[in-house]
């Protein structure tokens, strides 16, 4: 164990910035690093016998990265500590469409489960907007109570909970974020909403209509339903790019042909280094950028210049991966191999293009670090004044109030489903309670 110093770090292995008086911390080659937790010292101590490895040695292992904060890197897909996004791999030779289509999969069927389950809590909710169902005495009754609870209950606690885990991690990582105003209020609206209709004695007589404290299930419901759509259409973009990526290191061949002193011998793409002699062989596709040092034919290279005519290649001329030999027959020397070849230059661009963010994002950071404590003081300032101000009895009104705030402040996030849902059902269904 090394010695503590002063100030702040980052965790290596989470990217979470800690105290260094408090944090754990280990050592290796002369340099002390800091920890979070016992967990993630232990990571950086079970890798150190690899950290040896030459920096230009391929490890056969990707990187993810957060696309909002590109310090945060892990050798595992996960989410981001400090914002909750998936994270994206750094390296984009390695694609994972695999684990993106499970993660898809997982929150679409959560999506239309959700969705299901929510419409008629929206319905049983909204009845007061509309006069034909106003009318119907079973609409108020205690059976539609009970109908929106069992239908709300999975929606939050199935459906939601991956944003209940993120919410979590916020807080403990101390990195407040969208998902910790979306569980808290949420969680809030859940809860008060069960409360009031399994003990309505809790709540002071003002609070009552008609015998009855004010239930939230659908606001609870129909923000998870709309968060989930959300994150749908985020995975659903993150895999089309990553389709994309696939499809441009397609064109490389998994294989290459090395020419040695006892004949060729077949390697793996990934083992041919710089100054390699490779053959390539009629119909081929050539495995490197390179110069042709032995040999002629012609190269058809549409997949680079979009010319459908092939390219003649004598000695001396140069051959790009990726491109698909004619019926000639010739030897190459490697000159830039994996990311650096060409092809592998275009797909890291593209790879760089989908981790990275658009300018508004970097003010939408800055309100969202903003906007959840703002949020949560408000919170607080609401039970406060109400305990202080506030009619008999002033805890039920105190605590009835700042739920309240907890409740319709996940109503405006910023996130992708805002832009084809509004939220106004569940700002107005709020806003319309007679006896707020």
């Amino acid at each position: 164990m090394a010695s503590k110093g002063n100030g702040t770090s980052l965790d290596p292995i989470c990217g979470m910035k800690v105290d260094n008086e408090s944090a754990l911390s280990a050592e290796r080659d002369g340099r002390t690093s800091y920890f979070c937790s016992d967990h993630c010292r232990q990571e950086f101590l079970a890798a150190s016998d690899t950290s040896e490895k030459p920096k230009n040695e391929p490890s056969g292992k990707a990187i993810y990265t957060s696309p909002m904060h590109p310090e945060v890197e892990q050798d595992k897909p996960g989410e981001c500590p400090k914002c909750g996004m998936a994270l994206e791999a750094k390296t984009a030779t390695v694609v994972t469409d695999e684990g993106e289509n499970a993660e898809l999969r997982d929150m679409t069927n959560r999506f239309w489960i959700g969705a299901a389950l929510a419409l008629p809590v929206f319905i049983l909710a909204m009845t007061h907007m509309i006069p034909a169902l106003d009318s119907l005495p079973w609409m108020k009754s205690n059976a539609s109570r009970w109908l929106q609870f069992a239908l709300t209950t999975p929606i939050v606690l199935w459906a939601g909970w991956p944003f209940f885990q993120r919410g979590y991690r916020s807080v403990i990582s101390r990195h407040l974020n969208m998902f910790t105003l979306i569980s808290i209020g949420v969680g809030a609206a859940f809860i008060f909403s069960v409360v009031a209709m399994l003990i309505p004695g809790l709540f002071p007589p003002a609070m009552l209509h008609e015998g009855k404290v004010a239930i939230y299930f659908e606001a609870a419901g129909m923000v998870t339903v709309l968060v989930l759509l959300g994150q749908v259409l985020e995975l659903r973009a993150r895999c089309r790019t990553g389709s994309a990526i696939k499809a441009l290191l397609n064109p490389a061949p998994p294989t290459a042909r090395q020419v040695v002193s006892g004949g060729d011998k077949e390697i793996p793409l990934e083992q041919v280094k710089v100054g390699d002699r490779l053959r390539v062989v009629p119909g081929d596709k050539i495995p490197v950028d390179g110069e042709v040092v032995e040999g002629h034919s012609s190269v058809e290279e549409s997949m680079v210049t979009g010319e459908p005519l092939p390219v003649e290649k004598d000695v001396g001329d140069k051959v790009t991966g990726g491109t698909v030999n004619g019926s000639g027959s010739f030897v190459m020397t490697a000159e830039r191999v994996g990311n650096d070849t060409l092809l592998g230059q275009i797909v890291n661009m593209v790879a760089e293009v989908q981790r990275s963010r658009a300018p508004i994002q970097g003010l939408v950071d800055k309100v969202a670090a903003i906007f959840v404590p703002v949020v949560l003081a408000t919170a607080v300032l609401t039970f406060v004044v109400w305990m202080w101000l506030g009619p008999e009895p002033k805890l039920a009104h105190a605590v009835v109030n700042a739920v309240a705030v907890l409740i319709i402040a996940p109503a405006p996030v910023p996130l992708d489903w805002q832009r084809l849902c509004p939220s106004w059902w569940v700002l107005e269904g709020v806003r319309r309670r007679e006896y707020w």
